[in-house]
């Protein structure tokens, strides 16, 4: 167990710094649910990641056919508590306060041709044995290389901002695109982006075909890491994760990149390059 500890010299940033620990391990705990829950959210999880055009009608079908007489109300919530739309257009479930301002989609025929020109964003649900954690990530369309990434056990946006202030230690792009939830909407995120003179872009409602690239990557996390895992606790989940985008940076050849490594076209083309911060 990870104890908080008060020093009179050492910032609490820096002592983790010291320890290679992620700050979020010392307050993050998985959040728990019922057992029935839990095994509906992950049936949910894989089935969606499978097909990530199937809204709750057809998750709702393919449950119940799977032997869970569920009702579209209740899969309607685990989605939601998921962050989880279908990518055609239809019903919005990735929620925005009404005050917040929402950004144009500025990608629609861009053509990307270097890194820092475009970077994006989103959220995913990561199950573990007794609960679940969302993980934000960071990406560069150009690359693909993952430059930062958070675990949190609430949707709220300080660990999409923590995410954040770590990716633009290593650059700065062009243009930010992300979906218009409430945690890129807010002011604390989208005030960051501001300030560094970035271009801000969010996908069209129930559009998340919009960010193609980082549904990509959710799958090959999913797939790749998560799926054959069983994580016990936040460290766990943290290294694993960890690893993984580690691998994925700089050694997972990608197709769609003529079977390069992301970090080959990255900015610094050094692998070198950490994100965990």
């Amino acid at each position: 167990m990870l104890v908080e500890v008060d020093h009179p010299v050492w910032s609490l940033r820096h002592q983790c710094g010291l320890l290679s620990l992620n700050r979020s391990s010392l307050y993050y705990q998985p959040v728990e649910a019922d057992r029935q829950t839990l095994t509906l959210m992950n049936l949910v999880d894989e089935e969606y990641t499978r097909h990530p055009f199937y809204g709750s009608r057809k998750i709702t079908h393919f449950l119940r056919e799977v032997g869970y007489g569920v009702n579209r109300k209740r899969v309607k919530r685990l989605m939601n508590l998921m962050g989880l739309e279908a990518i055609c257009p239809g019903p919005n479930t990735s929620k925005r306060r009404q005050e917040h301002k929402v950004y144009p989609y500025l990608l629609r025929d861009l053509e990307i041709t270097r890194p820092n020109q475009v970077w994006a964003t989103d959220i995913t649900y990561i199950r573990l044995l007794g609960g679940f954690l969302y993980l934000v990530a960071i990406l560069d369309w150009y690359s693909r290389y993952v430059l930062a990434w958070r675990l949190s056990n609430s949707l709220d946006s300080s660990f999409c901002v923590e995410a954040l202030e770590g990716a633009l230690q290593f650059g700065r792009p062009d243009i930010f695109n992300s979906d218009q939830g409430v945690q890129f909407t807010s002011e604390e995120f989208t005030e960051r982006l501001l300030d560094q003179g970035i271009r801000i872009s969010m996908d069209s409602r129930g559009r998340a075909l919009d960010n193609v690239f980082t549904e990509r990557l959710w799958r090959s996390v999913k797939y790749e890491e998560v799926y054959l895992k069983d994580y016990r606790s936040v460290p766990e989940t943290e290294e694993g994760i960890d690893r993984y985008f580690r691998f994925y940076n700089c050694e997972r050849f990608h197709q769609a990149l003529d079977y390069r490594r992301p970090w080959e076209r990255s900015e610094t083309g050094d692998g070198k390059k950490t994100f965990r911060v």
